[in-house]
């Protein structure tokens, strides 16, 4: 009798173990203690190219070598059928939601059932939008107009517009929800928002030419900014609206690019604030600045397999995430393995962003963007 029960107490193990391994659940999911870490990369994120990783919603699991996982089917096509310019993306633990912007609309999609909810279009058009904390409202810039729409994350239904005229292209949304901050590729001037009252509350600048991509800190005291026909970034005081420092690469010459007419598209901060990257497209290069100090001095640089056009880093800071589809460990400044889709072909997107899953739910979401998340008083400021 004890020999029966022991073979059967066995046998019911390995078909616990085995269930276990077979179950698509176990995919999204590493425990009851540990959240699954996922990247989410909408495509086509390089224009409208589709030999960059075809159209869809690719899913990588991080914890795993970035191995693929899915692709999930996303709207966004034009009126000929054909998948259009992916402009950006971002994602809400509080709603489970992910949206999508291409030049024309913005995509809803539940993060759960993994579908489509509702898909919209604005006045002219749309461009990489930022996401309120709570995943109540979202800032989406015009196609490169003089507005945003503020939109309601519910139903997409438009609460305000802002105008600050500027070419609407880029924006950030403050990690305490307060200020959205608004970049335009016609100004030299980066607007501040107020997120309550949903109007400008002041400018930051002017930058030397117009700016590009742009990042902040988690204290939302200074702003780092590219700008045309500069191999760098200047760097701004938030808090006085003044222009602090240009910074110039040194060591690389600045050339034609293939996309996007500026030398540097692409700038982030590792989320304990302690480097600030920086893409080099002609060059095909990322270069590292030490952003303890003031103004940033410049660390390394390293080779990518194609011209960058954005960079983004995991939540731990661990990993960065540059367009050109690379993986790159933070720490050493190593390669260490490159986004490849179901059939193995090279993914390259500038819109991506991390989410961690657990128990079949989303916990907390990255940011298409390299922001600063350092919120305490011991962080750096501007004067020092």
């Amino acid at each position: 009798m004890f020999c029966y029960e022991l073979r059967r107490t066995i046998l019911v193990l390995m078909t616990v173990v085995l269930c276990g391994l077979i179950n698509p659940a176990t995919t999204y999911s590493q425990g009851p203690s540990e959240p699954q870490r996922l990247l989410y990369v909408a495509v086509p994120g390089i224009r409208n190219y589709l030999e960059y990783g075809g159209h869809g919603l690719l899913v990588f699991n991080v914890n795993d070598g970035h191995k693929f996982v899915r692709r999930i089917a996303t709207g966004g096509l034009g009126k000929d059928g054909k998948p259009i310019n992916v402009k950006g993306i971002a994602a809400s633990a509080t709603t489970q939601r992910l949206y999508i912007t291409t030049i024309e609309t913005l995509q809803c999609i539940d993060l759960v059932s993994e579908t489509l909810i509702w898909e919209r279009g604005y006045e002219g058009g749309c461009d990489r939008m930022a996401i309120a904390p709570d995943g109540g409202v979202l800032y989406v810039p015009s196609f490169e107009k003089g507005h945003w729409h503020v939109v309601s994350g519910e139903t997409g239904d438009v609460v305000a517009t802002i105008r600050p005229e500027s070419g609407a292209h880029n924006t950030v949304y403050g990690l305490d929800g307060n200020y959205c901050y608004l970049a335009g590729l016609r100004s030299p001037l980066l607007t501040v928002a107020d997120t309550q009252t949903h109007s400008i509350e002041k400018t930051v600048g002017p930058f030397s030419h117009s700016i590009r991509p742009f990042t902040v800190n988690g204290r939302q005291t200074l702003c780092f900014v590219n700008i045309n026909e500069l191999l760098g970034f200047e760097v701004g005081d938030i808090t006085s609206g003044k222009k602090l420092h240009r910074i110039t690469v040194e060591g690389f010459k600045q050339g034609a690019v293939k996309r996007h007419g500026c030398p540097s598209h692409g700038i982030g901060l590792t989320p304990d604030e302690k480097e600030l990257w920086v893409t080099d497209g002609h060059n095909q290069h990322l270069h590292v600045f030490d952003a303890t100090v003031m103004p940033p001095k410049q660390l390394t640089s390293i080779k990518v397999r194609d011209e960058p056009g954005w960079i983004t880093f995991s939540l731990d800071g661990t990993i960065a995430w540059p367009s050109t589809g690379d993986i790159i460990d933070v720490g050493s400044k190593k390669i260490t393995a490159a986004l490849t889709d179901e059939s193995g072909a090279s993914v390259m997107s500038e819109k991506m962003v991390e989410i961690l899953v657990q128990n079949g739910k989303v916990v907390r979401t990255g940011d298409q963007f390299g922001v600063g998340r350092v919120t305490g008083s011991s962080q750096r400021t501007a004067d020092e």
